[in-house]
């Protein structure tokens, strides 16, 4: 009997959503860093077994939102709870439930969907400690499976996949087996650049970055790729610290990013990225529309 169906992780900013699909998956398809707003978008990731296929979806951490950009990742983020047949709902190693975790958990009681509740981070946990906090969320009579793992030393990954197995119906495979996400090489390669810009920029600046692709040439007579791309920020300001000093910070964001697109092309890429001022765009519907969140 083949098996599958969709899974929503949610949760708030940073507790590892994307860390842990990208294991799951075996590529690196959704970004990461630890500034919130990393992930802005709804992205699909499709894990195949030989008898069962999840189809992940991969969204946007839950904040309050301040604006127009915002409501958009809020709007995604919420959306999809009540579309598939299981929802992720992540946290993070803190002893106490906090404000937006509060917020989650009352979101999920409206739903009937079931969910599992994965603490993350549990490496940096005593055994006792992640015992008290297996009983504090039991206590809320919420969760079909409470599940403590590491996203990023892999710890507890098969359990959660095993339980997405007894649990999903069954349902046919949705996309071919060699299909792991959606999402067009050009939006991956944006989104490559602008994790390297959150990764080595100031606190302030990466909130207000979105990177638009020009275009992408291979050319005929070399293995080379040439990729065109801009990255817009919000004051000219911050598009003289994107540069940085006599450029050396553009072309810092430029060398880590160039590295991992051609492990994505499969080949040399010639890099070429420009600095763009697009004003106060998060507050634009237009120009948040124009970034491609829509």
């Amino acid at each position: 009997m083949y098996k599958s169906g969709f899974v929503t992780v949610v949760g708030r900013p940073n507790v590892g959503k994307s860390t842990l699909l990208n294991q799951i998956i075996g590529e690196k398809i959704s970004i990461i860093s630890d500034k919130p707003q990393t992930t802005r978008n709804k992205i699909l990731m499709v894990y195949t077994e030989e008898d069962f296929q999840v189809v992940f979806l991969d969204t946007p951490g839950i904040q309050m939102p301040k604006n127009i950009l915002g409501e958009y990742m809020l709007k995604i983020s919420k959306s999809t709870l009540e579309e598939v047949d299981a929802v992720a709902f992540m946290v993070d190693e803190s002893m106490e439930i906090g404000k937006l975790d509060k917020y989650i958990i009352e979101e999920l009681k409206e739903i009937s969907t079931p969910i599992i509740l994965l603490i993350n981070k549990t490496d940096k946990l005593k055994e006792e400690e992640i015992l008290f906090l297996i009983n504090k969320y039991n206590d809320l009579h919420l969760f079909k499976e409470i599940i403590p793992i590491s996203a990023m030393n892999n710890d507890n990954v098969d359990k959660f996949i095993k339980i997405l197995k007894d649990i999903l119906p069954k349902g046919p495979q949705y996309f071919p087996e060699d299909m792991i996400t959606d999402q067009p090489e050009k939006f991956i390669i944006a989104e490559t650049i602008r994790e390297k810009a959150l990764m080595n920029l100031e606190e302030e600046v990466p909130h207000g970055i979105a990177v638009g692709i020009e275009g992408i040439k291979e050319r005929s007579n070399k293995d080379i790729v040439d990729v065109f791309a801009t990255i817009y920020c919000e004051r000219e300001t911050h598009k003289g610290i994107v540069i940085g000093k006599n450029g050396k910070m553009l072309k810092t964001i430029g060398e880590s990013a160039r590295k991992d697109i051609e492990k994505l092309l499969g080949s040399k890429v010639n890099l070429q990225i420009w600095v763009k001022v697009e004003k106060n765009w998060r507050e634009r519907d237009s120009k948040v529309k124009y970034f491609g969140y829509k």
